[in-house]
């Protein structure tokens, strides 16, 4: 079984923004911010029916409702580490970004912002 992400301290995760916002993050820290975020995701949000997938970062079931336990599951949300942030962060709209989607409760905006930092 994965184990739940954990979220990052304020402190922590205001550094990577800092260096995400001019412009040098490190993999590193496209991958912090990534848990993180994803971490503020299933604590909003618990559950099993909706497989998010940050490649090569993270994937992670959340949002109430049927759970899957093997093969593709129902509802698939899945994009990359940058736009992800950004949605996550607020600095992205879901109507804007580049995400690929299928499935009943794909539709994460409601959930959007996580973290506005």
């Amino acid at each position: 079984m994965a184990r739940r992400p954990t979220p990052l301290s304020h402190e922590e995760f205001a550094a990577i923004c800092r260096r995400l916002d001019e412009g040098e993050p490190t993999r590193a820290d496209l991958k912090a911010a990534t848990m993180h975020l994803v971490a503020l995701l299933v604590a909003r949000a618990p559950g099993a029916s909706v497989e998010v997938r940050i490649p090569p970062f993270a994937a992670v079931q959340c949002i109430a409702g049927a759970r899957h336990t093997r093969g593709t599951p129902p509802a698939v949300v899945e994009m990359d580490a940058p736009t992800w942030i950004a949605l996550g962060r607020g600095r992205l709209q879901w109507a804007d970004a580049t995400v690929r989607a299928s499935g009943e409760r794909s539709d994460l905006s409601p959930l959007l912002p996580l973290d506005e930092a």
